[in-house]
């Protein structure tokens, strides 16, 4: 076992789209287990845009994160020293952990995954919080019925791409939103989604739209807010229902004047529609409810997920700053080891 590891800390407050500086690496000593904990070994860590809003000293649903301490977020790891009986060395769990190769975590902040259903990283996404809200958010706000037409923009990306597999199954024409070509026919060729746009192509984004949705739209789930969001709303039908996930067109804007468009609520009025804004721990009690249907879903093979897997401890603030330019398909995750003990 090593005795000093590194960490990933905030070094500064971003301004705008974030950069490398705002990154610390520091060398730390590898932390011993007290009464109650377990020493775990990173695997994988998620990276997701809202944590750029944690980067920011405001009031939000979630603590910001601290200057000069680490940065943490959904961490599959490896128990590599034996629990109080609740884990044993080599088992696999799931927890929020810190940045940094080594961690020394509560028994009871861990969970134990089961890796015969599907690969340990996968319980970063698609059977993991990414799955999750994808399902509660559609299947609780957008709630899609058979004919009916849902637009998901952010579609290739690890929530959208899940949503729009739930909408087919659901019996919906589905409609993504994507940013360059592969991911077009990623959503057509592999999810069998009914259209696909990529905006950074089309000279009218409303002309394709309305194009790809002749009958409206009964669903918008979105996921990035600004312009492409302008353009859905004037295609909105009656009882439209829009689930608000994300608004990642906006995380970098310096100040609230740079993200001002188009009022909603004349259109909201008019088509009587219900647009609602959710966090996935809201729907805790019933996580189990969703993690059963989508273990059912993927075992029956109606669900299929993309990740776009970056290696190295090292390269975690590359693949950050990556999902702001649309790099990557899916989940994006960092692997940062193997496991000790084999299986």
């Amino acid at each position: 076992m090593p005795e000093s590891q590194q960490q990933i800390q905030l070094a500064r407050r971003p301004q705008g789209v974030p950069k490398h500086e705002d990154f610390r690496f520091e060398t730390i000593s590898v932390p011993k287990p007290k009464q109650g904990e377990v020493l775990v070994k990173t695997l994988y860590v998620s990276v997701d845009p809202y944590m750029r809003g944690r980067m920011q000293n405001t009031k939000s649903y979630v603590e910001p994160f601290a200057l000069d301490e680490a940065l943490s977020g959904g961490v599959i790891a490896e128990v590599v020293s034996d629990g109080d009986g609740q884990f044993k060395k080599g088992d696999i769990v799931i927890g929020n952990l810190n940045w940094q190769e080594y961690s020394a975590a509560s028994e009871s902040a861990l969970r134990k995954i089961d890796t015969s259903i599907a690969p340990a990283s996968a319980y970063l996404g698609i059977l993991g919080m990414t799955g999750l809200t994808a399902y509660f958010g559609l299947m609780d706000i957008g709630r899609p019925k058979q004919g009916e037409t849902v637009v998901i923009s952010g579609a290739a990306g690890a929530v959208g791409s899940t949503v729009g597999q739930i909408a087919k199954i659901k019996g919906a024409r589905v409609v993504g939103i994507a940013g360059s070509d592969e991911k077009i026919a990623y959503l057509k060729d592999e999810l069998q989604f009914d259209e696909a746009i990529n905006y950074k192509t089309e000279d009218d984004i409303q002309k394709a739209l309305a194009d790809a949705c002749p009958d409206g739209v009964d669903v918008y789930f979105d996921n990035v807010g600004g312009p492409i969001s302008d353009s859905v709303m004037n295609l909105l039908n009656e009882f439209a229902r829009i689930p608000v996930c994300g608004a990642i067109s906006s995380y970098n804007a310096e100040s609230e004047k740079d993200d001002m468009g188009p009022r909603v609520q004349s259109k909201l009025i008019k088509t009587k529609a219900l647009m609602q804004g959710f966090i996935v721990s809201d729907y805790s009690e019933r996580f189990p409810e969703g993690a059963k249907q989508l273990a059912e879903w993927l075992k029956d093979g109606k669900l299929h997920y993309e990740e776009t897997i970056t290696e190295g401890f090292d390269k975690i603030p590359d693949a950050f700053l990556g999902l702001f330019q649309g790099k990557n398909k899916g989940k994006q995750l960092i692997k940062v080891s193997e496991p000790s003990v084999k299986k």
